[in-house]
């Protein structure tokens, strides 16, 4: 499914600052005669900007060659004056080139003649792509047999950087818990093992370039500040990313360094939550050469507070759950000579909840009564090491990072008409990994990677329960993974307009995992019984295919089939640790694909899949009240997504996505073989999402641009967990947006509405597993005002 609001925007392959200007400094540039559209490629990728063509008959316009030293602003400036193309805003730090417009035949009515008339009516022009960087081989979306959406930094930062929900507002096929920021699990096509974090691998992979940013923690919910753009492949993605992405994948592509240019850019902004407190955010970025044509420094730094609107008159508070997250991230880029680069960055996160964002629902409006303050903190930690080079024709590049990962949680743990009791629960994860990979982009009907990969991951969960002042220490468990994986893929076109591809990936795996804070009188049973089950060696196969047939010039058919796993573990079940195994996914899809999203004024593309899931890995609620894991049985889930683009006229876009998703457990277990008599929906799924996105354009006067954004995203009823303890229903919620930006390249205003209509709704039916049953929501934040300012130097 591809979504793109507007313009094709050069950004898709080309990670490249997004925050350039005027005024920033000379670049050494290279751009050879031809078509607008090659050379503004080349300029995004040798000057590191971002730049979008809204019309294809401008795209073929033929330009002379520009060589020397230049900005980015006066080479786009020689570009347009030699296409008669007009260079606007398309958001903070980035440019539109469009087709002036044909002087008025009269003096009434004849702008508005000419604006009516300006939408494309020509064919596509050939070699306009949208390239597939998750494909780890530079496929062309029309080569690529699978759903792919595709989300653009400029579009991302509008209206101010968010995280993972700034993905889940544009795409219809992308859901999530919503417990708070950084303690969150994502979902793609319908995939859902539980509510809860625990000692299972996700679900859906997330990656920050190549580097991967967890294994079997939740969502850290990054910022995305300074991201040239955000990739969502629906899942199984075994072959090339292999265990937990069953669902699917999202890869976050960040701005790369660019070598002698030095630029700046900083967004600030203040916003006012209805029923709540006030918040604010601040983020900027830093260009810096280094050393002279060798040498850069990009770094990124943010703050963000959210207001909080949850009331809780048992302790006498109001407005408890604001958030606050601090975080940056940093490159070093050093340009090796010949092709060849190296990498050298680092990322950090700081998340704090001072409360949580769940309420009763038969109490007021955003009103609980707890007995304990549940805050939470997350903090994420990753250093990485890329180095990038070609060889001949081909392409090589090896990945490195070690990654650290926590989140600590309180729950609420009292129990009816007793004391206040305090459920203490951390999740500490360490990963090192490295992936090395070499690929031949497809050149003459033939393209192929091959590569290997090697992760070793800890988790320790550990838990204490009791009085808010002094809780005491209960089982725990700790997991520990070593990955080795090889994998391979190829495609060839076995005549002209059908491609067909093929890969494998052999993993094998070490696992092993140990008993924590043991109760006393167990402990010699429950230790010998965990080590005894965790300790396992594991070895898994997953072949992959596909076609892709090009029917008409922009009309594609394709059909593929995949598989995806998770690696088993340890779980705590109240004091004792057991096993539970492997789960495996099987797909077949099959889809359509006319035009491409911001390159034609028309755009589809639909996809049907049929998934078998064998020995469901999920979580449930123990005889303790406590979350535990288990293999629940085999299930099966029919997924149907479509999205749709309109370009009416020139500086219009609507858009349009939908999700349907049909999931069951057809085979339970015996040990849940009556729960699912009475209830076997998969977990947070809904039946049906939907979205309708709106982007409008024009030029003011001047240089000055106005542009608005808006979406309304509907969230069908899904179920909080499998059988009738964890039977809560939620979601069937509207939830909107609206942005309006007004400025210039380097600098705008920005102002923005969200929750439009104030509704409340309820995103997720879970805020303590100590009280299920008892009725609890998560709604919507409150509509929520902000006015912002963003600037390029």
């Amino acid at each position: 499914m591809i979504r793109r609001g507007g313009v094709f925007v050069v950004a898709v392959a080309i990670a490249g600052l997004t925050a350039a200007s005027a005024a920033a400094g000379p670049v050494s540039l290279d751009l050879r005669a031809g078509r607008l559209g090659d050379s503004v490629l080349a300029l995004g990728r040798q000057a590191g900007v971002s730049i979008a063509v809204d019309d294809p008959v401008l795209w073929a316009r033929p330009v002379p060659a520009i060589r020397g030293r230049f900005t980015a602003r006066q080479a786009l400036a020689k570009l347009a004056r030699s296409t008669g193309s007009t260079i606007r805003s398309a958001g903070a730090g980035g440019w539109r080139l469009v087709a002036r417009a044909a002087p008025p035949r009269a003096v009434k009515r004849g702008l508005r003649g000419a604006t009516a008339n300006a939408a494309p009516a020509v064919p596509t022009i050939a070699g306009a792509d949208i390239i597939v960087a998750a494909s780890k081989r530079d496929t062309r979306l029309r080569d690529f047999a699978g759903q792919v959406a595709h989300l653009d930094g400029i579009d991302l930062a509008l209206g101010g950087a968010g995280g993972s929900d700034a993905v889940l507002a544009r795409l219809a096929s992308v859901s999530s818990t919503h417990l708070g920021a950084g303690r969150n699990k994502l979902f793609i096509r319908g995939i859902a093992d539980s509510s809860f974090t625990g000692p299972t691998q996700t679900t859906v992979g997330q990656y920050l370039g190549d580097i991967r940013l967890s294994y079997n923690a939740p969502d850290p919910d990054l910022r995305l500040y300074d991201i040239a753009s955000v990739e969502v492949l629906e899942g199984p993605q075994g072959t090339l990313y292999g265990a937990g992405s069953l669902g699917g994948i999202i890869r976050t592509v960040p701005n790369a360094p660019v070598i002698d240019d030095k630029t700046a850019a900083i967004a600030t902004g203040v916003s006012a939550t209805t029923h709540g407190d006030p918040g604010g955010d601040i983020g900027a970025t830093l260009n810096l050469p280094v050393m002279e044509g060798r040498m850069a420094l990009r770094i990124v730094g943010y703050a963000v507070t959210e207001g909080g609107y949850i009331d809780n008159p048992t302790l006498g508070q109001s407005d408890v759950n604001r958030t606050s997250i601090a975080g940056g991230r940093g490159t070093l880029r050093v340009d090796l000579g010949r092709d060849w680069t190296l990498d050298l960055g680092g990322v950090y996160q700081r998340t704090r909840g001072d409360d949580s964002q769940y309420t009763d629902r038969d109490a007021p409006p955003r009103t609980r009564n707890s007995a304990v303050v549940q805050g939470f903190g997350a903090d994420y930690r990753m250093g990485d090491l890329v180095v990038s080079g070609t060889l001949g024709g081909l392409m090589l590049r090896s990945s490195t990072a070690i990654v650290g990962q926590t989140l600590t949680e309180r729950y609420d743990a009292t129990m009816v008409d007793g004391d206040p009791r305090l459920f203490v629960q951390r999740n500490a994860t360490a990963m090192l990994t490295n992936e090395t990979r070499l690929w031949r982009p497809m050149r003459a009907g033939f393209g192929w990677v091959v590569g290997g990969s090697f992760t070793h991951n800890r988790t320790r969960l550990s838990r204490a329960l009791g009085a808010v002042e002094a809780p005491v220490p209960v089982t725990g468990v700790t997991n520990r993974i070593d990955e080795a994986t090889l994998y391979g893929e190829g495609s060839v076109a076995l005549f002209p307009g059908l491609i067909a591809t093929g890969g494998a990936r052999v993993t094998r795996a070490a696992l092993s995992g140990t008993g924590q804070d043991l109760a006393e009188a167990l402990a010699p049973v429950a230790l010998a019984r965990a080590q005894v089950t965790a300790s396992r060696r594991e070895t898994s196969l997953l072949p992959s295919g596909s076609l892709i047939a090009t029917v008409l010039p922009r009309l594609s058919l394709y059909a593929r089939y995949q598989q995806g796993f998770r690696p088993g573990g340890l779980a705590i079940e109240s004091d004792f640790v057991r096993r539970f195994r492997n789960d495996r996914v099987r797909t077949i899809e099959s889809g359509i694909r006319f035009g491409q999203s911001g390159i034609d004024p028309v755009s589809v593309s639909a996809g049907l899949s049929h998934t078998l899931w064998d020995d469901i890995q999920a979580d449930f609620i123990d005889g303790s009240g406590l979350p535990s894991t288990a293999n629940i049985g085999n299930g099966r889930i029919w997924s149907a997504s479509a999205a749709a683009a309109w370009r009416p006229v020139a500086g219009l876009t609507i858009d349009a996505g939908l999700t349907y998703n049909d999931s069951r457990v057809t085979e339970p277990s015996q040990a849940y073989a009556l729960a699912f008599a009475r209830m076997s929906q998969v977990p947070n799924i809904a039946r049906f999402a939907g979205r309708l996105g709106l982007d409008y354009s024009r030029p003011l006067c001047g240089d000055l641009d106005l542009r608005v954004y808006g979406w309304a995203r509907y969230v069908g009823r899904s179920r909080l967990g499998i059988g009738p303890v964890l039977g809560e229903e939620q979601g069937d919620y509207l939830d909107t947006a609206l942005t309006m930006r007004v400025g210039r390249p380097t600098l705008g205003l920005t102002l923005g509405v969200t929750n439009l209509t104030d509704g409340t709704g309820n995103r997720f039916a879970l805020g303590t597993p100590f009280q299920i049953g008892s009725g609890q929501i998560t709604p919507l934040r409150p509509r929520t005002l902000r006015l912002g300012i963003d600037a390029a130097f």
